[in-house]
């Protein structure tokens, strides 16, 4: 079982930045495909980005390439999500998943595809 705590969230202007953090404990992260997922009010939650387990590829939305960023460091066992040129539209709560994997290029863009998640940090990004 693996525990997962994201945080970094917060209240920014439209245009800041903001880098999200989701920090893994209790099993060993590298074996984990990661996921960030965002779910505003009223609406289903969607993927936001995938980076495989050893970090050699990684996967955006494609609306959001150019402004999101996702990496990882295993040693940390944390993977990360930069946010540059934020919008008032990307305020929401932002969740990470982990999905055990033995492949080192593998990621996972569904909902489903995900066996643990995070409890949420809020971002909210006003006009």
């Amino acid at each position: 079982q693996v525990q997962l705590v994201e945080s970094g969230g917060g209240l920014v202007q439209a245009g800041g930045s903001l880098r999200l953090s989701c920090t893994a404990s209790g099993r060993t992260f590298n074996m984990y495909a990661m996921g960030w997922f965002r779910q505003a009010p009223g609406k289903e939650r969607e993927f936001v980005a995938a980076i495989s387990r050893t970090g050699s590829r990684t996967y955006l939305l494609g609306s959001l390439r150019g402004r999101f960023t996702i990496s990882r460091d295993n040693a940390k066992s944390t993977v990360y999500l930069q946010m540059n040129s934020l919008k008032p539209e990307d305020t929401a709560v932002y969740y990470c998943g982990a999905r055990t994997t033995f492949s080192d290029t593998n990621l996972y863009t569904s909902n489903d595809e995900y066996e643990h998640w995070g409890q949420g940090t809020q971002v909210t990004v006003s006009s």
